[in-house]
């Protein structure tokens, strides 16, 4: 009887309360006497792109380059193989990535993104007021030579202030100055591991014990001299300040 009240119940309630409505996109190109419509297109067309390149953008004008390749020698100067994970690194390299350039971000919004959401300027001075914070500091971490290397090879006048340095020469001088800098860094923690191997390499040649393999005591051995001293602490605190992050 109940099962029979409930079937009847359900065949009372109207068809409109169980209708489910589907929403139906039109995608295609119609004329306009808007000049506003056509403007609020460009600007869907150019956030997309901007969205499609963001992630070449932050490894080319970004310290996430210096970051990612320092912490990949750091582990083979450790020699864990695969640990950390590569998507640990990563993501330590992002959101460091993200605590160093919070003030270029803020300047950049500050300056061009937020007036141009105002309707202040156009989107040339957009441009050359978001570009202007990351110029900067891309300039301040790239190297003379390098940077004298791009403008020659580009064909360019010799930019007389930073002002008149072209991104297209800045970003891949950037770029090399930052591998650069990340080899030095990777030199100089490979030197301390470098050494615990010799040192355990020749005291089991010593010892007469040629079969076992010499990694599976330095190892140890390197893991517990990282640990003592506080590498991690050490390595993200020096990377930070080599950026002018912390004085």
């Amino acid at each position: 009887m109940r099962k029979l009240l409930l079937s009847t119940s359900f065949l009372l309630v109207p068809q409109q309360v169980w209708a489910v409505t589907i929403p139906t996109v039109k995608v295609g190109l119609t004329n306009t006497n808007n000049p506003h419509q056509v403007a609020a297109a460009l600007q869907i067309l150019l956030l997309l792109t901007v969205l499609s390149v963001a992630p070449a953008l932050l490894l080319m004008v970004t310290s996430f380059t210096r970051l990612a390749v320092v912490f990949s020698l750091l582990r083979h100067a450790l020699g864990t193989q695969q640990t950390p994970p590569t998507q640990i690194l990563l993501a330590l390299a992002l959101f460091l990535t993200f605590f160093i350039m919070s003030p270029v971000f803020s300047r950049a919004y500050n300056q061009g993104i937020k007036p141009y959401l105002d309707g202040e300027i156009d989107e040339y001075e957009l441009f050359q007021s978001v570009s202007k914070p990351f110029k900067e500091f891309m300039l301040h971490n790239t190297r003379e030579k390098d940077l004298a290397l791009m403008v020659k090879l580009s064909g360019e006048k010799r930019p007389l202030t930073p002002e008149d340095v072209s991104m297209v020469s800045l970003i891949p001088a950037f770029m090399i100055s930052e591998l650069r800098t990340a080899f030095e860094i990777g030199f100089l923690l490979y030197i301390p591991f470098l050494i615990i191997d010799m040192v355990v390499a020749s005291v089991l040649l010593s010892m007469g014990m040629m079969m076992l393999p010499p990694v599976m005591v330095s190892l140890p051995l390197k893991l517990l001299l990282f640990v003592l001293v506080d590498g991690w602490n050490i390595l993200i605190g020096s990377l930070v300040r080599s950026f002018g992050i912390g004085g």
